[in-house]
């Protein structure tokens, strides 16, 4: 099982002048079901040659850079690791493999292997000059139990990464996480182009390793706190891990179950919630008695969809008026990480 990112036990600064915070929000109970981390920014221990970075994306063909999805103004991205290693998918859903992109360049390989994380969507990502990424959470399944990591290869002091109360320029060559739960927004202050590595990831007990030894915003201070260089080790690849399991066929009750509580944990006190709560737990009852009778077995399927969408329909009357702690409509929460993908007859 994975566990959520725990604060750093010692090592927790942000380097004067590097980064602006407000408040800390305090752990709730909430985020120790979930990958939410304690703080809205992690800094990992280490750094790479971000010179070296750049020479490999730089030799990349142009043409495989893509547009947003949304077609959002200055922002692309070029997939290192997609589903079946297309070099032109932005899908979630299915084995991750590397794109011929990501074996041309042993030392983006190098990177993601010292990670030693098992690798997800894996892009890199460009701002154009005065361009920015749109204040957003990222709410979806994919997301829930993953975070994304970002290595810096083209920036300039003036890139601000926004998340939550907190506020940081992630310098060339630095590893960071941030809390994707809460509202982000990146914003390129510079007319030159902002490009950085970022890796999603379910991360690995290595990998928690180093999140425990990183520094976080609004967690104190510890003056000897460095970073570890990851040198170039020539024109060697690692042997890198890929998700091939990411969406369920059908989820498993004791899944569908966790990810109701954690939904319900961050909304609003609301008169409503209490009638919420109660069909929540109908519905749950229900599922485990499907699955009881089919578990994964598509004879069962139908009776799934059949219990699936009674459910959203009750929701769509009784929870209409539930918001997220981050402001957003808690059915669209529940749509994206419980109602669009318990079931896969629809994907």
């Amino acid at each position: 099982m994975l566990r959520p990112c725990r604060a750093p036990e010692h090592n927790t600064a942000a380097g004067p002048g590097r980064a602006r915070h407000r408040h800390a929000k305090p752990r709730t109970q909430n985020e120790e079901r979930s990958m939410k981390l304690h703080a809205p920014f992690v800094q990992l221990p280490l750094r790479f040659d971000a010179a070296r970075l750049l020479a490999e994306v730089s030799a990349l063909d142009p043409s495989c850079w893509l547009e947003h999805p949304q077609k959002f103004p200055g922002n692309f991205a070029l997939p290192l690791i997609s589903v079946d290693g297309d070099p032109n998918s932005d899908a979630f859903s299915g084995p991750m493999r590397p794109t011929p992109s990501l074996r041309d360049c042993p030392y983006l390989m190098q990177v993601l292997g010292r990670l030693g994380a098992v690798w997800g969507r894996t892009r890199l990502m460009k701002l154009s000059g005065r361009a920015k990424v749109n204040r957003h959470t990222d709410i979806s399944y994919y997301w829930r139990d993953r975070v994304r990591v970002h290595v810096p290869i083209v920036t300039k002091p003036t890139v601000r990464f926004l998340c939550g109360d907190a506020e940081v320029n992630m310098a060339a060559g630095e590893c960071w996480i941030f809390n994707t739960w809460l509202m982000h927004q990146v914003i390129n202050g510079d007319d030159d182009e902002r490009i950085h590595l970022v890796a999603d990831t379910v991360g690995s007990e290595s990998f928690w390793a180093l999140v425990d030894r990183g520094r976080a915003l609004g967690h104190g201070t510890f003056p000897d706190w460095q970073a570890a260089s990851v040198a170039p080790m020539g024109e060697a690849r690692a042997a890198l891990i890929y998700e091939s399991v990411n969406l369920p066929q059908v989820m498993t009750p004791w899944e569908l179950h966790e990810h109701l509580m954690f939904l319900l944990a961050d909304v609003r006190a609301h008169a409503q919630l209490p009638a919420v709560q109660q069909r929540v737990s109908r519905f749950v009852a229900v599922w485990k008695s499907l699955w009881a009778q089919y578990g994964a077995d598509r004879a069962g399927w139908p009776s799934y969809r059949i219990a699936l969408n009674g459910f959203e329909q009750a929701m769509e009357r009784a929870a209409l008026p539930l918001q997220l702690d981050s402001g957003l409509p808690f059915m669209k929460g529940l749509r994206a990480m419980v109602l669009n993908v318990a079931l896969a007859d629809v994907r």
